[in-house]
């Protein structure tokens, strides 16, 4: 797109030097060149008009893609044995593809196990990096801890992830594809 920009920029400037110069043989040069400048900082500007709006939309994109990927894990290393439904189902919320499937046909059986052992885990989010991303897709990376209760450890034990999350935008939304225990 940039090259686009500026190879529509020069071809009015190169009219325009034909101009100047022809100006310049009748003695009319002062106004012609004050044009060519007037004409030169307006493309300048634009270009660089075009250059901040498309790295705010960046930003903003590599914002949303860490606070769905941070509330994906989050929602996935906090889970409560009490309202182990409505947990579940945060995690579904924020799922799409492999990832949803995979949850979703180990949700009963994590629901017996979680309320037999009377698990509660409270996660949290250390740090998060997109390792890629674009318009479609994206590749997170981070790091979670989480603090484990249940019948065997009712003092709780601290459980550390590292984690690779993919995201990809659907119905206006940022969704977790596919998470990935790494490292």
């Amino acid at each position: 797109m940039t090259h686009t920009l500026v190879a529509r920029a020069t071809r009015p400037l190169r009219r325009l030097w034909a101009v100047l110069l022809r100006a310049a043989r009748r003695g009319r040069a002062l106004p012609t060149g004050l044009a060519v400048v007037a004409t030169v900082l307006a493309a300048a500007s634009g270009w660089l008009g075009v250059q901040w709006y498309e790295r705010n939309e960046t930003d903003q994109r590599h914002e949303d893609i860490l606070t769905a990927a941070r509330q994906s894990a989050l929602n996935f290393t906090s889970l409560d044995y009490r309202h182990y439904d409505r947990d579940s189902k945060n995690v579904l919320n924020g799922a799409t593809g492999d990832f949803k499937k995979q949850f979703t046909a180990q949700t009963a059986q994590l629901t017996k196990l979680v309320t037999a052992n009377k698990s509660v885990s409270e996660g949290q989010v250390l740090d998060a990096g997109i390792a890629r991303a674009d318009e479609r897709s994206a590749r997170v990376l981070l790091v979670a801890d989480s603090k484990v209760t249940n019948s065997a450890a009712p003092q709780g034990t601290a459980r550390n992830y590292r984690l690779q999350l993919d995201l990809v935008f659907e119905d206006g939304r940022w969704l977790t594809s596919n998470v990935e225990f790494v490292g």
